[in-house]
């Protein structure tokens, strides 16, 4: 058990440290934030969700994302709306995203574009093309029979 450290405590202009030390809660470490990314070999590996679930089961708590999702594959738009379920959840079939886990419309989780104009305009909204990755999924050959 130390004493415990304010961000005043780490000296002037050492802004990024501050804003990393938060409060301290009588636990016998210090509140902190980090910052972590996914690499491109942990998205090609599918690790993603694995990842973030033993951040979460640690007991750490998911502070700030930027998770906007654009996926690609073989008639994804249509595809993804079945997964999603019906906007309005008690529409929605066990099994998709929305009948297992929303009650109510206002709260429905997540969004997915309607056709593949919308997909591609709301797409242009919240990333440059650059920002778009094109990258070899090499278990797509085993999934849908193509190259």
């Amino acid at each position: 058990m130390g004493s415990k450290r304010s961000p005043a405590d780490l000296g002037p202009g050492n802004l990024g440290a501050k804003q990393a030390r938060l409060e301290e809660d009588g636990w016998s470490g210090v509140n902190e934030r980090t910052f972590i990314a996914l690499k491109p070999d942990g998205v090609q590996r599918k690790l993603v969700g694995e990842i973030i679930g033993r951040f979460e089961r640690k007991g750490f708590r998911l502070v700030a994302l930027k998770l906007l999702q654009v996926w690609q594959g073989l008639d994804v738009v249509k595809t993804a709306r079945k997964m999603l379920g019906e906007t309005n959840p008690a529409d929605s079939m066990p099994g998709t995203i929305r009948g297992d886990f929303c009650v109510e419309v206002g709260r429905n989780v997540i969004h997915g574009s309607d056709s593949v104009e919308s997909a591609q305009r709301e797409i242009s909204l919240w990333f440059h093309q650059q920002e778009l990755l094109c990258w070899e999924d090499y278990s797509n050959h085993w999934i849908t029979g193509t190259n």
